[in-house]
């Protein structure tokens, strides 16, 4: 018995390193056919004695039998949303609050606001044990079996630590589309956008299901236990690459605040050439100490804010108008348009609100 937990434990260990090298480095260094050499082998042992399965194990992406409904999670430390910003003069405005709220010399990090769902990750001991949604902030729904599908998410880190991670599921547009295609030739309803696509696969009651979904996942913040060299947002970043987990490479720590104007603008421009969807930059007082300091409202972070990039404007040709009537008698012109795609969705429909 000894041996096999051996063989386990090494089998574990290999699989792990090639997950690492494929999902997080894209530098695969076996074929798929060696690797699913070494998975079948863990899961012909595994079936045979199921006493030695891990909840770490990459086994265990799979996913368990379906739930009846999502268990609540009351997280740690509330997982608020973010105060928007929508012109420059709205992020001038935040730099004087930071610079008035705090004494000391302030820097900045911008980040890609990545068009996803977020989520909340626990490891123990540097297994992964638990995952939520954000829900309320306060409350969110216990998804740690379709989590567990995620092929980019470390079921162990590389280190045996304990700690919280948040990060946002999305989905790869041209992965999102090659998977739409299945579904049409599939007969089965097709997803507006990929951001509907990660959210509605995060919530399928039946962890199979999740797994055939193209789910990804970018890391953008710890909890407050974190480790003691850890004294910036930027150091947590890189902290957060160390244990293994995946971090957008789009990030900046900006000495003044023009240059947090530069990477926004820069970034607005840049946008489509990127292969998931952003819907803004997130702009973070970088020193963790101030964040404290700073502290949060009941509904955000004093400390950060979303610069939302403005809607995309596309122009169509109205094909007709009809109306509608309401259940009061109120009558609402309606526009049938030439379809198009708005910011990831096709719309054919938009409401005049009135006559005029």
């Amino acid at each position: 018995m000894e041996h096999l937990q051996e063989r386990l434990e090494q089998l574990r260990t290999q699989i792990r390193f090639h997950n690492y090298q494929y999902y997080i480095l894209d530098n695969p260094s076996i074929s798929d056919q060696e690797y699913d050499g070494l998975m079948r082998e863990l899961m012909n042992l595994e079936s045979q004695y199921p006493q030695f399965i891990t909840l770490d194990s990459p086994t265990q992406r799979v996913g368990h039998t379906p739930s009846t409904r999502f268990a609540q999670i009351t997280h740690g430390e509330p997982l608020l949303s973010l105060g928007n910003a929508f012109s420059e003069g709205d992020l001038l405005s935040f730099q004087e609050r930071m610079q008035k709220q705090s004494a000391k010399s302030i820097s900045y990090i911008c980040e890609l606001k990545i068009d996803g769902l977020s989520v909340s990750l626990d490891y123990e001991q540097g297994v992964f044990v638990r995952g939520a949604t954000r829900g309320d902030g306060m409350v969110g729904e216990d998804i740690t079996a379709n989590l567990r599908t995620i092929r980019s998410l470390p079921l162990r880190l590389n280190e045996p630590v304990t700690l919280n991670a948040r990060g946002e599921v999305f989905i790869n547009r041209r992965v999102f589309d090659a998977f739409n295609e299945e579904r049409r030739l599939a007969g089965d309803s097709l997803f507006a956008n990929p951001r509907n696509a990660a959210a509605g696969s995060l919530r399928q009651l039946d962890p199979h299901l999740t797994a055939l979904r193209p789910l990804d996942i970018f890391l953008f913040g710890v909890g407050s236990t974190v480790h003691p060299e850890v004294r910036t947002q930027g150091e947590a970043l890189d902290y957060l690459r160390r244990l293994g987990l995946r971090t957008n490479p789009h990030s900046r720590v900006c000495r003044n605040f023009g240059e947090v104007l530069e990477f926004i603008r820069t970034w607005s421009a840049k946008r489509a050439t990127l292969p998931y969807d952003i819907d803004g930059v997130v702009v973070k007082v970088n020193e963790l100490a101030t964040q404290r300091e700073l502290g949060t409202t009941a509904r955000s972070p004093r400390w950060a804010i979303a610069y939302k990039f403005p809607a995309e404007q596309v122009v169509t040709k109205v094909l007709k108008i009809v109306v509608q009537v309401g259940r009061t008698g109120a009558l609402t012109p309606l526009a049938e348009l030439e379809p198009i795609v708005v910011a990831g969705s096709t719309v054919s429909r938009a409401t005049l609100h009135n006559e005029d």
